[in-house]
């Protein structure tokens, strides 16, 4: 990394300054019911409601019910279904731990945003409903946890930011890899130049995402279908079980995958944005860019460029490719620097020199596991995974710190800066591959310059289907 790559650096107030600079004219709905910095919830209790009730919502609730003093009144979701299981799911945990038992449903999430005795939502949506669901929780006078990637278009998450902040509104993006202690680790090397001046990074994280091409089926009766579409302006999206995998309550059966969605252009943005949120997050917050971003991007293809490419104004260069040589397909970053490299991923650090790598946070190394014992790892997961009630992955360290930020009013380890930064360097990783030809980005004014075709793209914005509007 360069010496004076903290001059790259862009604090939070030039960061606000050019988002609103980039926000004048939009009109936006006046806050009502808005708490200021010194809100405190009574007792120091933390009440929660969650838009979105699936796999995801799920998993985090987990993480949740780890903290003290927190309590869910709430939950909306499209999905009658679903609502019903996290619901029970809720009022199980009450009981268990001697709560007050209730958790209102709601299929419209502004019912849910007019309650007055929540003080925080967690927004576990497909991405195309992050942008109004937090704006609309920041202003009712609500603290907000967003799950990642932050927004679906570059223009969306740079009003999110705005909105947040006049708001006075804490906010956490769910990367929640800046809570766990490999990545910090990591971040720490980088960052005190434990292996010289950063060159390269590999971060491994897929690719983006293809042309719709789901076959159109009936809408199952308890799916608001209509409102799962919500702003999607794409009249080739139509329904598909796999967009919003179906569960049972009687018998229990549970998501059998991820909603789909995810894979495709007209209603997500692939593995560049789903993985690209947790691993280019952690670089760029290596790096020293959060906040900012990379000044051009060239798409994997382009006059024989073989991987997706950002290149940032103090030299560092980051490629979308493997990290380790035989890790087949397993995602995580390797930092190349002029003394040494660093390799992290889940449950994994390595350093070129070992003695910086606590052996409590070492792991091991993916890809090194034999096939008898992947077959082990892969047959206790799936029973954990059953056992748990399609339970993934449980973050309480990242929940715990958005909650002490509710209550103390302090910025969250990944803040709604963050994730803007970080997401947008996905959108423009997506819409170069798109374009196939390399795109130019300038970080100090959140523009394309006279890029009109990169501008006019629709992951930059687009018109939300009547009568949404953002």
């Amino acid at each position: 990394m360069e010496k004076n790559s903290n001059k790259n650096n862009v604090s939070r107030r030039s960061f606000l300054e050019r988002t609103a600079a980039f926000a004048a004219g939009i009109t936006i709905i006046p806050s009502y019911a808005v708490a200021g910095l010194g809100h405190k919830a009574p007792s120091n209790r933390v009440v929660l409601g969650f838009i979105g009730c699936g796999r995801q919502a799920l998993s985090d609730f987990a993480g949740f019910s780890n903290v003290a003093g927190v309590q869910v009144a709430a939950c909306c979701d499209v999905d009658s279904m679903k609502r019903k299981r996290f619901k029970k799911r809720i009022e199980a945990w009450q009981k268990e731990n001697n709560i007050a038992m209730r958790c209102d449903m709601y299929e419209q999430y502004e019912e849910l945003l007019e309650r007055k005795d929540i003080d925080a939502v967690e927004v576990a949506t497909p991405d195309h409903w992050h942008a109004l669901q937090t704006i609309h929780g920041c202003q009712s006078g609500k603290d907000v946890y967003v799950q990642k990637p932050l927004s679906f278009t570059i223009k969306e998450g740079l009003t999110m930011v705005k909105v947040a902040r006049d708001n006075k509104k804490v906010v956490q993006v769910g990367s929640q890899q800046r809570s766990s202690g490999e990545f910090q680790r990591a971040i720490e090397l980088v960052q005190k130049g434990a292996i010289g001046h950063i060159e390269k990074i590999y971060a491994s994280v897929g690719g983006p995402p293809k042309p719709f091409d789901l076959a159109k089926e009936i809408v199952p009766g308890n799916l608001n279908w209509n409102l799962w579409l919500g702003p999607l302006n794409d009249s080739k999206i139509h329904y598909h079980p796999n967009l919003c995998p179906p569960i049972s309550l009687d018998p229990e059966e549970h998501e059998i995958l991820w909603g789909a969605w995810r894979r495709y252009r007209e209603t997500g943005n692939g593995f560049t944005a789903d993985w690209g949120a947790h691993m280019f997050d952690i670089a760029q917050a290596a790096i020293g860019m959060d906040g900012s971003g990379p000044a051009e991007i060239i798409p994997k293809g382009y006059n024989g460029q073989e991987y997706l490419t950002f290149k940032y104004l103090n030299g560092v260069v980051m490629t979308e490719q493997p990290y380790l040589e035989d890790s087949k397909g397993s995602k995580g970053i390797k930092f190349v620097g002029t003394n040494g490299w660093i390799e992290v991923g889940r449950n994994y650090l390595a350093c070129s020199n070992p003695s910086l790598v606590p052996e409590k946070i070492a792991g091991r190394r993916p890809g090194s596991m034999t096939p008898e014992e992947i077959r082990k790892m892969n047959q206790e997961r799936q029973k954990n995974l059953a056992k748990e009630s399609g339970i993934y992955e449980i973050s309480s360290p990242h929940m715990q710190n958005f909650i002490d930020s509710v209550r103390s009013r302090k910025d969250p380890i990944a803040p709604i800066e963050v994730g803007c930064s970080t997401g947008t360097l996905c959108l423009l990783g997506n819409i170069a591959s798109e374009l196939k030809r390399p795109v130019k980005w300038n970080p100090a004014t959140l523009s394309l310059g006279d890029d009109k075709e990169a501008a006019n793209h629709r992951l930059y914005n687009y018109d939300y289907r009547n009568p949404y509007s953002l």
